[in-house]
């Protein structure tokens, strides 16, 4: 098990996406995420907020909002708790990111990036402001099998699209 943050920075209508390039070794290799990273020791989650956002960006953030708990389930990892979060304002310059490329993109565009598909449900989330969340996804392989959104489960049934799903339910 691990501890993660992640961090959708939004501004004019845009979230600042990291379009994962750059690590041979990567889950996220070619997929577009936000900022964020591995816990420390002795760090709590939103230490571990500013530092990767700072690592990642070179910006310090001044105005954020912890937006939920995704706990990533797979048959290839071991469980990930990633702590999501929203940022509004922030100081400094930008630097490039030596894990990918950062672009500022469209909130509606996101969901026709190469993204998890798990992604999608917490973005919608994100975008109707929903209160703080606890989102379980099950991937087998790259697929999502399984979400629970605070505690209600819902498993995909045989090529079934959840976040199509997640949509008509929601």
């Amino acid at each position: 098990m691990f501890l993660t943050t992640l961090c959708y920075m939004e501004k004019e209508g845009r979230y600042l996406m990291l379009h994962r390039t750059k690590k041979e070794k990567d889950i996220n290799k070619d997929k577009w995420i936000g900022v964020g990273g591995k816990f420390e020791d002795k760090e709590s989650p939103e230490d571990c907020l500013l530092r990767e956002v700072k690592e990642e960006t070179g910006l310090t953030l001044k105005d954020y909002r912890f937006r939920g708990i995704i706990t990533f389930i797979t048959d290839r990892y071991e469980t990930e708790y990633m702590h999501l979060y929203s940022a509004y304002d922030w100081e400094g310059d930008m630097i490039s990111c030596d894990e990918g490329d950062l672009e500022w993109l469209d909130m509606q565009a996101v969901f026709d990036l190469q993204i998890w598909e798990g992604d999608k449900i917490f973005f919608w989330l994100m975008q109707h402001d929903a209160p703080f969340f606890s989102l379980r996804l099950e991937y087998v392989g790259d697929t999502l099998v399984s979400y629970a959104l605070n505690g209600q489960y819902v498993r995909a049934e045989k090529g079934e699209n959840l976040f199509e799903k997640f949509k008509a339910l929601y």
